[in-house]
């Protein structure tokens, strides 16, 4: 039986709707027309990664999208599974929907995307799974939304405040500074790609998710670990830079 999350995260969990679903659905398409993109799909890939993604969302069903374009397996999931139905009707036999444990369970990788407030219950109800998985974690801490917890990640660093919540976990920080559309806008795009910068303390989980940023069609620029989190965290100097990898590994230099 699936474990009972508390009132916060059922509140989190039911602002998703029909309409949201079937905006992510009409996202899919669109990112499937992007250069680069995959124009069909193999379930015989060597090289593809399951991929459970926590909070089928703008980010998620964005970022899960392009994965699925790249050829990954994808779980997206919600408590609602049925309700993800036109999202992942329209990506093809690679996409999935599920519960959050389907996703921990389908996964190599788990990528995270839900509202920062939710974290200690997720990591709370699902600790068994989350333990020695490697998570991309994209959440932010947003004060007026997540409350005390946002305090802790601005006074702590949000790569060690997550790593505490989601106990066991190699965590990697990323896609955490763009908006969804940045990301289905740039994803591929002609010439020299968008950087995206990961933090992570764990080398192997760093080179799962340098090779799942340039899948889903970034360059990814290794900040450092955990704690350096901060620097591309909501308010940070890294924090929303549509810049290039070689822009981006400039400016890290200055800020050190």
């Amino acid at each position: 039986m699936e474990p009972v999350m508390s009132h916060h995260l059922l509140l989190i969990a039911s602002r998703s709707n029909i309409f949201r679903i079937f905006a992510s659905a009409a996202l899919a398409l669109a990112v499937g027309t992007l250069p680069g993109s995959s124009s069909g799909q193999s379930t015989s890939n060597a090289s593809a990664i399951k991929i459970g993604i926590i909070g089928s969302g703008n980010i998620g069903s964005t970022v899960g999208t392009l994965w699925v374009k790249a050829g990954h397996p994808v779980l997206f999931s919600s408590r609602h599974p049925e309700q993800l139905k036109p999202l992942v009707g329209g990506l093809g036999p690679l996409a999935r929907a599920g519960t959050v444990k389907d996703a921990l369970k389908f996964g190599d990788v788990a990528f995270i995307a839900v509202p920062y407030g939710a974290y200690p219950q997720i990591g709370k109800d699902y600790s068994s799974e989350f333990a020695g998985r490697i998570v991309l974690d994209a959440g932010n801490a947003v004060p007026r939304r997540d409350g005390e917890i946002a305090n802790e990640a601005r006074q702590n660093g949000i790569g060690i405040t997550s790593a505490k919540y989601l106990a066991g976990a190699r965590i990697v920080r990323a896609f955490n500074t763009m908006s969804f559309r940045k990301l289905a806008d740039n994803a591929n795009r002609p010439g020299t790609r968008m950087a995206i910068p990961i933090a992570g303390d764990d080398k192997e989980a760093l080179a799962v998710a340098q090779t799942l940023v340039r899948d889903a069609g970034f360059d990814p620029v290794i900040i450092g670990g955990l704690e350096s989190a901060r620097i591309f965290a909501q308010g940070g100097p890294l924090y929303g830079q549509d810049i290039t990898a070689q822009e981006m590994q400039q400016r890290l230099k200055t800020l050190r």
